[in-house]
């Protein structure tokens, strides 16, 4: 239901009337201008979300929050309530925009919470995300200790780099991710969407023989090489993780790539051979594109 400010009949009128109040942030024009909805249309469809939206306005908090109990709620009504509300009333693109400065507003109030693994996403890094605030939400990243060894700090990274510096300057960071929690590297894939990474996606779904579930993205850096394999030089900065199958199945990879680039024959085969002794599956992926 998104209002047509075209229509100039008298119910759309007053719809309409809020929502440019909304859109100014005028909290006061827009509860009167809600009221006037409200006492001549009582059963108007817009009336529900638009108050949603009024009082979101109307109630902006600015005191940091006390706990993080706290900012759950706070972050649940807006993501329960304002936000659906916001997309239904204003559209996917404005309704987005509109609700940046309420999520930007609550990562500042969230901004001195450390950081608990069990509270999940409350906390400032993954609110600036929402705002679209890409450099703070990595300076947020960057006060967790030990944020590269952690799966949630390490997605929120993730997806602010590739923000700013695009899938190249993210690919050690999405190896680490695969690695260490490859369920959120999937959620991750769908939020930032790259075509080459949807592309890449896509294929290995189809070839990989694995598990048939997410966990298979472990293998998904390793394979790259076998589909992309002059990306290897940005995948093999990676830092060290679990030194997990998937982990030294790549890098094995990796010198393989560097032994044909420097067409070192002699070596070259021993190396497929211990490839295809510990990873076959992998080694039969490098093999097809041979």
């Amino acid at each position: 239901m998104q209002l047509d400010i075209f229509d100039h009949s008298r119910d759309t009128m007053l719809r309409n009337d809020v929502v440019h109040a909304l859109v100014r942030r005028d909290a006061a024009m827009a509860r009167a201008a809600h009221q006037a909805l409200c006492h001549e249309f009582p059963e108007d469809e817009a009336r529900e979300p638009l108050a949603v939206l009024v009082d979101a306005v109307a109630e902006v908090p600015q005191t940091e929050f006390a706990s993080h109990a706290t900012l759950q709620d706070a972050r649940d009504t807006l993501t329960t309530r304002v936000a659906p509300a916001a997309l239904r009333v204003l559209g996917d693109a404005d309704g987005r925009a509109w609700l940046g400065p309420l999520w930007r507003a609550m990562a500042q109030r969230a901004e001195r919470l450390p950081f608990q693994s069990q509270c999940g996403d409350d906390h400032a890094a993954p609110l600036w995300l929402q705002a679209c605030e890409w450099k703070l939400a990595m300076a947020s990243v960057e006060r967790i200790a030990s944020w590269r060894r952690i799966p949630a700090p390490l997605t929120w990274m993730a997806e602010a780099r590739c923000r700013l510096q695009g899938l190249d300057g993210t690919w050690d960071l999405l190896v680490e991710l695969a690695w260490l929690a490859p369920d959120r590297l999937d959620g991750l894939m769908s939020r930032i969407a790259d075509p080459l990474l949807k592309r890449l996606r896509r294929k290995f779904d189809a070839r990989w023989e694995g598990e048939g579930t997410v966990n298979d993205l472990a293998w998904f850096p390793a394979w790259v090489l076998t589909e992309q394999p002059s990306l290897f030089q940005l995948l093999r900065t990676a830092q060290h993780a679990l030194r997990s199958a998937p982990e030294e199945a790549m890098r094995l990879l990796a010198g393989l790539l560097e032994l044909e680039r420097q067409g070192r024959q002699h070596d070259l085969i021993l190396r497929r051979k211990e490839l295809r002794d510990a990873f076959p599956a992998l080694y039969a992926a490098y093999m097809a594109t041979r």
